[in-house]
């Protein structure tokens, strides 16, 4: 998706609605689990874990928007164990005209979530912008919103990513946090998409804005641009958001992003948002390996990245869902090691992650025409538990154990294997019946757990 390395490797240079539904149930905090960081949870109050991809049409727009994503997206994720889509959705597609929103849009992603739902996905609506929207010739915030003062831009056809350092998208970026109008017109297209799919059962939650940026001011480094822009800027932002979101949906989660200067290793600078049910949403992309370098064990990226990316959940009790993240090419000598470390490291903090991109051919994509996996992407597909009802002891690659809460079922996903799957239980529980590639499990409450998952060839 991103050129990102180059991007700030030139930044740097350049430095020197409707109405509101009936009555909702209330709002419940997620459950504690270690390392400090809460887990996310469902509408039953299991522990979820999701597994998944992006999901995206950037190229069709008006009519033919969206016409890219087929019903084989999801068929073919939830037949590799995924259980979770990020969908790019545009403003610039949804309200083309200011106060004017499209019906046809709307219900193309309506279809989208009714096939997520048939095939058992979650799936998260991303009101997406990359280098603010068209009037720079990209896709999110419409042209009617966008307000330069006049100022300068300069395509960077070879590396897009700098173009969010031109100063016509900065200003751009600077009028949407403080204009008034709009403002306002950001919060009515949240309750236009919050309050149309409020209640569509695919549905878990919003990611308020892709990969915000701001205005640098001068003599400014971008590691305490990006700082005060998350205060000052993404944190109310957020908020007013947040409170649009509630005017008309009252249970799904609220996916909050800091800028993409986290990927340095850049802790966040933002504050707290005034909402239970608050999921941080960092994205992963390394700035070396997306200028075409291959992982570097040695350079400490991995590490720095999860200190910088933990701090927030920690500081605020928030769950932690990796949004974006996967190397553009990832068939280097040391790119299976880094999804080794990747996935190692993002399995230890977050409740989950959607990588880039669920689509069919090269680049990003994660399987090839054929829908064979590219190189090293295959170690995407793991076994995992989706869902546990009660309290997470121990989780890991093949083995969960949990105490038994009152109700509901625990289920796991077992990707697709040649021998198939031996699964072991210890403790008063007993298997029921499950869709095909998962195990589901009800245990006596209070009573402790153990799930064991082997390959039958192993």
């Amino acid at each position: 998706m991103r050129t990102l390395a180059l991007a700030l490797s030139a930044a740097l240079l350049t430095l020197a609605a409707p109405a509101a539904p009936g009555p909702a149930p209330a709002l419940s905090a997620p459950v504690a689990a270690e390392p400090g960081i809460p887990r996310l949870t469902d509408d039953r109050g299991r522990v979820l874990t999701l597994r998944g991809w992006n999901v995206e049409d950037k190229t069709n727009r008006g009519d033919a928007a969206l016409s890219a994503i087929t019903e084989k997206h999801f068929r073919d994720m939830r037949a590799r164990g995924f259980n979770f889509a990020r969908l790019l959705v545009f403003w610039d597609d949804l309200e083309p005209v200011r106060g004017r929103y499209s019906e046809r849009y709307l219900r193309r992603i309506e279809r989208i979530l009714d096939w997520a739902e048939r095939y058992d996905v979650h799936v998260l609506i991303d009101a997406h912008q990359d280098v603010f929207g068209p009037a720079f010739g990209h896709r999110g915030i419409p042209g009617w919103a966008t307000r330069t003062d006049g100022l300068s831009f300069t395509p960077h056809p070879d590396d897009w990513f700098a173009e969010y350092f031109e100063p016509a998208v900065q200003r751009a970026f600077t009028h949407l946090y403080e204009d008034e109008d709009l403002r306002r017109a950001q919060v009515r297209m949240w309750q236009v998409l919050a309050g149309r799919y409020a209640h569509h059962p695919a549905v878990l939650g919003y990611d308020l804005i892709n990969e915000p940026m701001g205005e640098l001011r001068a003599g400014e480094d971008l590691p305490a641009a990006a700082r005060r822009i998350e205060r000052d800027h993404l944190t109310p932002l957020y908020n007013r958001l947040a409170d649009a979101v509630r005017s008309v949906d009252r249970d799904n989660w609220l996916f909050v992003e800091p800028t993409p200067i986290v990927g340095e290793g850049v802790p966040t600078g933002l504050g707290r948002i005034e909402d239970p049910k608050v999921v941080y949403a960092p994205h992963f992309y390394n700035t070396a390996m997306e200028a075409g370098a291959d992982y570097d064990p040695s350079a400490g990226w991995i590490e720095a990245y999860e200190a910088a990316v933990t701090a927030y959940p920690k500081e605020y009790r928030v769950p932690v869902v990796v949004g974006e993240w996967g190397p553009l090419n990832n068939s280097l000598p040391n790119m299976g090691r880094f999804y080794r470390e990747a996935l190692a490291s993002l399995n230890r903090y977050s409740s989950g992650w959607a990588g880039y991109v669920w689509c069919y051919g090269g680049g990003y994509c994660a399987v090839d025409a054929t829908g064979a996996w590219r190189t090293n992407k295959e170690q995407t597909a793991a076994p995992y538990a989706e869902a546990v009802a009660g309290r997470v002891v121990e989780q890991g690659p093949s083995r969960l154990t949990y105490v038994a809460g009152r109700g509901g079922v625990t289920e796991l996903s077992l990707p697709s294997a040649a021998a198939g799957w031996r699964v072991t239980l210890e403790g008063r529980a007993r298997l029921v019946p499950s869709p095909p590639g998962r195990v589901a499990v009800r245990a006596v409450p209070g009573g402790r757990v153990t799930v064991t998952v082997t390959r039958r060839d192993g």
